[in-house]
């Protein structure tokens, strides 16, 4: 599960007046942007994200600075540092996510697949594993992006 969950290089567009990123559904993302955030101003040592969606997939960039992404499946966890600014970290439905070592100045942009909704989220580490144990025990079904 969590191998599903990658860096992709985004399309970088350089000319001497400096660079430019565009997205578009459906050419360069995994789904097709329903709602766009970006988180900002994060103090020295705090960190974000703390939680899971059951279905909702997400694209987490550095549009500025830096920050590490923890991402856990419930068996196996990885960190993935975003420094760069055309990388953006794709997360596939039912993976914890934890975002720390923010720099100074950083800003994350994250782009969903999906509108707000709060029944989406599992906030609790604990409910988080036993959700997974329930998919792994066919309990229930997977949410596939």
């Amino acid at each position: 599960m969590i191998s599903n969950c990658n860096i992709i290089t985004l399309p970088k567009i350089h000319n001497r007046s400096g660079n430019i990123t565009a997205l578009n559904n459906g050419v360069d993302l995994p789904f097709d942007v329903r709602r766009v955030y970006y988180l900002y101003d994060i103090p020295g040592g705090e960190s974000r994200g703390g939680h899971a969606h059951k279905a909702l997939q997400q694209l987490i960039v550095a549009v500025s600075g830096s920050f590490d992404v923890t991402l856990d499946d419930g068996t196996d966890q990885k960190t993935c540092s975003l420094n760069r600014p055309y990388y953006g970290l794709y997360v596939v439905p039912g993976i914890w996510r934890e975002l720390s070592n923010f720099s100074s100045g950083a800003v994350c942009l994250v782009l969903a697949s999906a509108e707000y909704d709060e029944k989406d989220y599992i906030r609790k580490y604990d409910d988080f594993v036993a959700y997974r144990k329930d998919i792994l025990n066919n309990k229930l079904p997977e949410k596939q992006p």
